[in-house]
């Protein structure tokens, strides 16, 4: 077999040779992304071998394979067709695996891709061992043959031809490396025509049989499909429509070639087509409208925003470089380029101090980009708006109006704004650098008043916090400093219009009189007479620069006990002082007075005389309890007796309990304590009965009080436990046997009569409702509704034989019936008596008027409908057994006379003229 080689379309030549042109549009050569050689050659020393293995992360070369993507290769990852072989990001090849044999040369695909950039390039790697034949492609494509002479029958310089083999010096054919073909670069946006003619593909074998060539890949049989195809017997590699590098920027194919019969002739050669990137996208912005800030003041470079303008070309040539300038600025203060723009980074920076948000809050400034690293010739442009706002630094100090301020303040007055102070800051409102803070600095030492901020108007509000008194200070004054929340910006100094001085007048008003002690506590034995001087409850008047008059009076006292001098307020007793009273609260009686002045308005305060009751003796104790019972033979039951006493301690107990001489002789007393005794029998047997056993009681107060109090003790009979009886405690109540036995038969007498009475009561009820009426119903003048059955619900309900109602087909059974017996239900066969005549006139009766009257008004009614109108009276329903009635005829065979029909109103006419026999009309 002869080996081919590949070549090139001249179209392909022709365009590299424009695009040389664009390249001296730049005064530099741009950075090309790619690897540095389209194949690599790479021999592996024998040293690493292990006979013909290679170990596992065996290096097999250090750095060869070189890759730049002009970014300065950040996060670049390499992936290799070849699972035996790897790249590191250095660029060194190593054995992934342990590889069993390398007696022939290896070749496998590295593709390299960024990890910001989607773009991937491809190199091909040869891997063989030092010593064998590994001569480049282009000495293949220059030698041909090796000793051979040249060819008879040279190829078209635009025929590839990617096989081929060299005879061995012995004679024999030795099998050589196929070649690797390098890239066909495509022009993008190609206006043809199409298709077009890339390369013609050979085999030298095509000489001695037929062949077939055919491609494979994406953009042959694989989507997008049918972008590339092939002449199967030329081998002529077409495009068919124009390349878009945007959406595509390379291929991968692979050429193959078969007989006539399909078998595979060659092997499978790999092509590699690369669209030439074209200048056809303009840059876009990401957004049309950027938003930045800067603080005023700033110094020249202080940076500001950035702006991003993104090219769909490609970025390692001149068609995707973007390059950023401003192109104008508005407002032109207080210079026109206040602002400069980095061309590659799109950053823009100030360029000139004097930014005063104050003069100018906002810039809008427009920016351009352009491709074609910026040429305005060549290049595509768009442009977008930067709006830079001016932030504001706390450069201006607040400066209050006026240097002096006054105001006035009544005194004893609170939270009332006396005083308001206006100030003027340039700063951005309603922010930290503008909100005014205000201080007192000198003047209310014992801090009277405060300064709030008005939040909307960032005045100061001069306010009291604290009552001032007229007859203390008359006037104040303040030294005032404003200042704002934020600090002054570096080199800013305060003004001195930021200080200020306020006069506040303080005005007198009519002040109340005071008690000077509130409540003012007094202590006095109860029991006093009337008319004791107490105390003297005066007040003070305030108002020292003025001579007024207080008066006094008295505003509270609960039990009436005291009265005050309305001029000096003595204070006296008009009753004696009780300290059991129930308006004494813990031995304290409380009374409030009045105190006024003379001024205008006229003043009042108000003063508590709080006087504490001493206990005297003057309350004998009292016994208790008042009551009990007892068993009338002598057991271990006794009855505890102590004492109540209104006084407090010393005047209680202990207490002493005396048995009156004449009840000493039944029962008797024994002391269990000073607050407590003991009542019992003394004699064995007491009958039993209410006894009244009077108890002397004395307290130990300082004179002693004696009480005798009557104590009703029942004594009762008592069952074993001790407890009195039923019958006893009643017997114990004064009543004897008999008088027991006689209330309880008076008991059973009356519910006997009861239960007569109510046996009676149902007796008389029942005979009530047996009894016949004495009038019949019949006999009955009176009108009376009587009730006689309920008929049920209708023809349907009940299980009647209806036929006999109907007319039957034969009368034969009716005439055959033997006279005077006759079925009531049947239709009489002989003639019927007549109706006599209705009369022409009416009736002259109540009837008569009733009917006349109802005429009337139903010819005069308005409302009423037309003579012809259909009246429905009622519904009935359907499904009636019945036959229809309408087959009856009249009974009556005789003329009757309608006429008098015409005299009740033009409503009868109507059936006078149907029925009464006259002319029609």
């Amino acid at each position: 077999m002869k080996i081919v080689f590949l070549t090139l379309l001249m179209n392909a030549l022709s365009f590299g040779t424009s695009w040389g042109n664009y390249g001296d549009l730049a005064s530099k050569p741009p950075c090309r992304a790619g690897f540095s050689e389209s194949f690599y050659t790479v021999l592996v020393s024998r040293e690493i071998l292990e006979g013909q293995s290679i170990l596992k992360g065996s290096t097999v070369s250090s750095g060869y394979v070189k890759f730049n993507d002009c970014r300065e290769n950040e996060d670049v990852g390499y992936e290799s067709s070849d699972p035996d072989f790897k790249v590191r990001t250095d660029g060194s090849i190593y054995a992934a695996r342990e590889v069993t044999s390398l007696s022939r040369p290896v070749q496998f695909t590295v593709t390299a891709q960024g990890a910001a950039n989607p773009q991937t390039w491809e190199t091909t790697v040869r891997l063989a061992v030092a010593g064998q034949e590994t001569s480049p492609p282009e000495e293949q494509e220059l030698t041909g043959k090796e000793n051979a002479p040249p060819e008879s029958d040279p190829q078209p310089s635009d025929t590839l031809f990617p096989w081929k083999q060299q005879p061995s010096s012995n004679g024999l054919r030795r099998q050589k490396r196929d070649w690797v073909i390098p890239p066909i670069n495509v022009p993008e946006n190609s206006r043809g025509p199409f298709p077009q003619m890339l390369v013609r593909i050979r085999s030298d074998k095509d000489r001695d049989i037929q062949m077939r060539y055919s491609i494979t890949g994406v953009g042959a049989d694989q989507p997008p499909m049918e972008v590339f195809s092939i002449d199967p017997v030329a081998g002529k590699m077409y495009v068919t429509k124009p390349l878009d590098r945007e959406e595509r920027a390379s291929y991968h194919l692979r050429a193959h070639a078969v007989d006539m019969n399909g078998n595979k002739v060659e092997n499978p050669i790999d092509l590699y087509i690369y669209v030439i990137d074209m200048n056809d996208n303009r840059p876009e912005f990401r957004n049309q409208v950027y938003n930045g800030s800067v603080d005023e003041g700033s110094k020249p470079g202080s940076y500001v925003m950035k702006v991003t303008a993104n090219d769909a070309d490609d970025d390692t040539t001149a068609n995707g470089m973007v390059r950023y300038r401003i192109l104008s600025q508005s407002p032109h203060s207080p210079i026109p380029n206040m602002f400069t723009i980095n061309s590659e980074t799109g950053d823009i920076v100030t360029v000139a101090a004097g930014l005063d948000r104050e003069k100018v809050s906002q810039y809008s400034v427009i920016i351009q980009a352009t491709d074609m690293e910026g040429n305005l010739n060549f290049g595509l442009s768009n442009t977008a708006t930067a709006i830079i706002s001016v932030t504001d630094i706390n450069d201006n100090p607040p400066e209050l109006t006026a240097s002096t301020f006054s105001g006035e303040v009544p005194e004893n007055k609170v939270n009332i704004v006396v005083a308001n102070l206006t100030v003027i800051d340039r700063d951005q409102p309603h922010t930290a650098n503008w909100n005014a803070v205000y201080r007192i600095v000198s003047g209310d030492p014992s801090g009277h008043f405060t300064i709030r901020t008005d939040p909307v108007t960032n005045d100061g509000m001069v306010t009291v916090v604290k009552p001032v008194d007229y007859e203390m200070n008359r006037a104040f004054m303040l030294t005032v400093m404003v200042s704002n929340q934020a600090p002054l910006a570096n080199g800013i100094q305060s003004s001195f219009q930021s200080t200020a001085g306020v006069t506040i007048s303080v005005m007198d008003v009519n002040e109340a009189p005071y008690f000077s002690s509130n409540p003012k506590l007094i202590r006095f034995e109860e029991g006093v007479p009337a008319g004791t001087v107490l105390s003297t409850f005066s007040a003070t008047d305030p108002d020292r620069f003025v001579q007024q008059i207080v008066r006094y009076s008295k505003l509270s006292d609960p039990a009436n006990w005291l009265n005050i001098n309305a001029t000096n307020g003595q204070i006296t007793t008009t009753a004696v002082l009780d300290r059991e009273s129930v308006y004494v609260k813990n031995n304290v009686y409380e009374a409030t007075f009045l105190a006024a002045d003379n001024g205008s308005p006229a003043a009042s305060g108000t003063g508590t005389l709080q006087i504490y009751l001493i206990d005297v003796n003057d309350n004998a104790p009292e016994l208790l309890p008042r009551e009990a019972q007892i068993c009338e033979k002598p057991n271990t039951n006794a009855i505890n007796i102590t004492a109540a006493d209104a006084d407090i301690d010393p005047n209680v107990g202990p207490f002493v309990f005396e048995l009156s001489s004449r009840v000493r002789r039944n029962w008797t007393i024994s002391r269990l304590n000073g607050d407590y005794a003991q009542l019992s029998l003394r004699i064995v047997f007491l009958e039993s009965g209410v006894y009244d056993v009077p108890i002397i009681i004395t307290d130990s107060g300082n004179p002693p009080l004696s009480n005798t109090s009557v104590i009703k003790v029942k004594v009762c009979p008592c069952d074993e436990n001790g407890d009195c009886t039923t019958i006893g405690a009643v017997a114990a109540a004064g009543l004897g046997t008999g008088a027991i036995i006689a209330i309880l038969i008076c008991i059973i007498i009356l519910l006997t009569m009861v239960l007569l009475f109510v046996v009676w009561m149902k007796r008389r009820e029942k005979e009530r409702q047996t009894k016949q009426l004495l009038i019949d119903p019949e006999d009955d003048v009176r009108d009376n509704i009587l009730k006689y059955d309920e008929e049920g619900g209708g023809e349907e309900d009940q299980d009647y034989d209806l036929s006999q109602l109907q007319q039957p087909e034969s009368l034969d059974h009716i005439i055959s019936k033997p006279p005077g017996i006759r079925r009531v239900d049947e239709r009489p066969v002989g003639a019927e008596t007549q109706y006599p005549t209705r009369p022409v006139v009416p009736h002259p009766g109540d009837i008569g008027d009733f009917i006349n009257e109802g005429l009337r008004a139903a010819d005069n009614d308005p409302t009423a409908p037309p003579y012809d109108s259909l009246l429905v009276f009622d519904y009935e329903g359907s499904g009636s057994t019945a036959g229809s009635v309408s087959s009856l005829n009249s009974s009556s065979t005789g003329d009757q006379d309608y006429d008098y029909l015409n005299d009740w109103g033009p409503r009868f006419r109507k059936l006078a003229d149907m029925y009464g026999g006259g002319d029609e009309d």
